[in-house]
Formats: C-alpha cells, sequence, structure tokens
C-alpha cells in the first residue's frame, strides 16, 4: 500500500494533511469533500489514508489498467496467480486503542473498521472479504457477516463443528488485494486473483491460527466463536443509515503491525466504498451482455450508489439488442434498480453524455421496460417488506436504419 502511495503522490492525485485531524466525524468530513487520497495523522500523531481508490483513475493505477479498459481486463481474469510463502508474523498482545479507528457520522453505533479484510479458513479453503466492524472492546469487534455469504457460511459450519472460525484481519493491503476481496470469485481464489492482478505473485505469510494474509500494514489475528452482540447503526452505499443487528464477534488474539503503520478508512457511503462495491460486478454485467450483444463498456455509476444504476455501451447487431442488453444486466447483478443502454458513440462514464442519449433517442412507449416484483437490493430504502422492487431498463440507443436522424456535429470526418 505504502507504494502504491507514493506512486499517487508522484502523480499528483494525493494529499497529505500538515495538522492533526480529529477521528470522530472531521476525518469523515474531509474525505467526504474530495476523491483525492488523503493522508494524516490524528493528534496522538498515529497515521491513516482515506480514499485510496476514491476515483476510478487511482482504482485503475491499483489494478495495472487504464480507466476505460479496466472492465475488459477484469472480465478476462483467469484467477490464477501464484502464492510466495513467507515466514510468520509474530504476534504480540491486541489493542485496538493503538489503532487510530474512526467514528464517521453521529448515529454510528461505536468507532468501525471499515477497510479490514477478514481471511478466514476451513480446511483447504480460505476466503476473503470486507466486513465492517464495529469495535466493542480492546480486543473485540461486532462484526456484519451477511447471510448466505461465504464467511457467515463457513462461520455456521465450523459452529456445526463445535470449533470456532479462524480469521486474520488485514488492514492497509495494497489496493489489489482489498479490489479482490470485494470481487465474487471461485471458491477461495481471493489470494489468487489478486496475486494475478499486482502481475502474477503475492507474497503471504501463514497466522498462528493457520490463515494466510497477504503483506500490509496492520494484521489482527483471532476467531469468531458463538458469541454475538448489537452492532450498528451504520451508514452504508446509500448514504442512508443501516438499522442495528444482532451480529457475531470477532475475538482478537494476536496483533501484529509494520513500523510506524498507515491505518487505512473507507468512508461509508463515499466514492470509495461505492467503487470497490460497484466496479467488482461491472466483468459479470459485461460477460452477460456479451452473450446476447457486441458489449463495449460497463459502468456502476457512483451517483447510482455505485451498485443501483448501470450504463451499458453496445454496438446493436439487430434492433431487440437494447432490450436484450437489459435483461442480461439485471440477471449478471440482481441488486441492479436502473438501467440504461447507450451506443457507442456516448461515453458511459460521462452522466451528461448519458443524459443526452435518453433526452435524443428514447420514446417512453418503446424504449422503457418496467419490471415489478423481483428481487431487489437490501440496502435500497424502496424496497418492500418482502425485499421485491420494481426494476426499469432504459433503451437509449438510437433505431437501426434511421441513424442518419442521430448524427451529432462535429470536426471530425
Amino acid at each position: 500500500m505504502r507504494d502504491f502511495i507514493q506512486q499517487m503522490q508522484e502523480a499528483g492525485l494525493a494529499d497529505e494533511i500538515d495538522r492533526p485531524v480529529d477521528l470522530r466525524f472531521e476525518a469523515a468530513k474531509m474525505a467526504a469533500g474530495t476523491d483525492r487520497i488523503l493522508l494524516m495523522k490524528d493528534p496522538d500523531g498515529r497515521k491513516s489514508v482515506m480514499n485510496l481508490t476514491a476515483s476510478r483513475p487511482a482504482l485503475a493505477a491499483a489494478l495495472g489498467s487504464d480507466e476505460k479498459g479496466l472492465v475488459k481486463r477484469l472480465a478476462g481474469a483467469a484467477y490464477n496467480g501464484r502464492l510466495k510463502m513467507m515466514g510468520h508474523l509474530p504476534m504480540r498482545e491486541v489493542d485496538l486503542a493503538e489503532l487510530p479507528i474512526m467514528t464517521f457520522f453521529p448515529r454510528d453505533g461505536g468507532p468501525y473498521i471499515t477497510a479490514g479484510i477478514v481471511f478466514s479458513r476451513s480446511g483447504d479453503v480460505e476466503n476473503a472479504s470486507i466486513h465492517r466492524m464495529m469495535v466493542t472492546g480492546a480486543d473485540r469487534v461486532a462484526a456484519r457477516l451477511v447471510e448466505g455469504r461465504h464467511t457467515d457460511v463457513m462461520h455456521r459450519e465450523a459452529l456445526a463443528r463445535g470449533e470456532r472460525l479462524p480469521v486474520a484481519v488485514v488492514i492497509g493491503a495494497h489496493p489489489a488485494v482489498t479490489f479482490a476481496s470485494c470481487t465474487r470469485v471461485p471458491e477461495g481464489k481471493e489470494l489468487a486473483f489478486a496475486a494475478e492482478l499486482m502481475g502474477g505473485e503475492l507474497p503471504v505469510h501463514e497466522c498462528g491460527n493457520g490463515v494466510l494474509v497477504p503483506e500490509a500494514e496492520i494484521v489482527l489475528e483471532g476467531y469468531i466463536g458463538a458469541e454475538r452482540t448489537e452492532e450498528g447503526p451504520f451508514v452504508d452505499i446509500t448514504g442512508t443509515y443501516d438499522f442495528q443487528r444482532i451480529q457475531p464477534v470477532i475475538e482478537f488474539t494476536g496483533m501484529w503491525t509494520a513500523d510506524d503503520p498507515i491505518y487505512h478508512s473507507i468512508l461509508p457511503g463515499g466514492n470509495e466504498h461505492r467503487l470497490l462495491m460497484g466496479v467488482p460486478y461491472e466483468p459479470r454485467i459485461y460477460a452477460a451482455v456479451a452473450g446476447v450483444t457486441s458489449v463495449r463498456n460497463v459502468v456502476l455509476t457512483t451517483g447510482g450508489c455505485g451498485y443501483l444504476h448501470a450504463v451499458v455501451q453496445i454496438r446493436k447487431n439487430t434492433q431487440g439488442d437494447g432490450k436484450n442488453a437489459i435483461m442480461a444486466a439485471f440477471a449478471a447483478h440482481t441488486s441492479l434498480k436502473h438501467v440504461v443502454v447507450v451506443d457507442e458513440d456516448i461515453d458511459p462514464f460521462s452522466i451528461e453524455d448519458v443524459e443526452y442519449a435518453i433526452a435524443t433517442r428514447v420514446r417512453g412507449d418503446r424504449d422503457l421496460m418496467v419490471i415489478t416484483g423481483v428481487r431487489g437490493s437490501s440496502l435500497d430504502p424502496c424496497r418492500e417488506g418482502d425485499g421485491t422492487n420494481v426494476k426499469i431498463g432504459v433503451d437509449a440507443t438510437m433505431v437501426m436504419g434511421e441513424e442518419e436522424k442521430f448524427v451529432r456535429a462535429g470536426w471530425d470526418a
């Protein structure tokens, strides 16, 4: 992560704050006002970084790509990177008060770890995913484990065997590792995917509980047992408060830190949160749309919370391709709420260009698809009590055979 931060400083995309920043609200307010990387210190001199990948250029650079070619590259992933085994990490006593853990909003349930990657191991299978973790003690956090996701399944299986699930929480890894942990990959392939993104090989260390972790600023070793406690409220990607739940407790048994560690924190509901939630779904949508027409690009917009709105750019081969692309996108990402399909001459990264396509190429009686009573995102405040919602697809493409009516004036031949 330090190498990446230096790279972004050299590219002029990072700012170093030269005064102490309060961990309660102030750091969050500063991060909310910019997409630039912020390096800061709290009044005790502890270092933090926010907005590490809060812009598409920064995220693309972290993944070794350019912005417009990123989705196509990710869609071709083979998940075949190699792991290079290093030594064990020497652990010491845990005290979470040593870390500059932030409180972001007035109704937060408490200080939250938001960029902690939870590595968990069951037999030969290792999983990695990000879970929000509310600090409840010097060596304890309440972790939001989404029901049915891999960590939750592994935890339930461990309890059924009468065991605790061994975990290690990594903070301050290279952004490619963070991104890999946010991506739906074949079972146990998160580290291999991270290695692939980083050039083919990734050094890893084994913790005392058998969990493998990549190089990072901070590693917390521990277990998830049967203990549960209150977690929340917490601000999610929509910028609204998620409600309080009863969630599993992670008890940490060991702690390792780099010298003068840099703590990574993600602003809840900020652009880094939204990009890490949404961009991993873009190659899934890309691959699905490629099955029905010629796809050029896919963008999950930050204005759509990085999760609920997609813009799909295609080259039409038949007149029905726009609507087929809409149906493929909804099938690939069931949390999508609205999809806009555009032609090759529309820049899917430009909301103004997309709006132009809607304004000049859409007839409501012909180009809208309204689908009721379907599963929606649990994060959408508009969802019904049974979890269903209404999805809308907008075919903002030109009518085939009438392209001459839509030619945009310009100076290129």
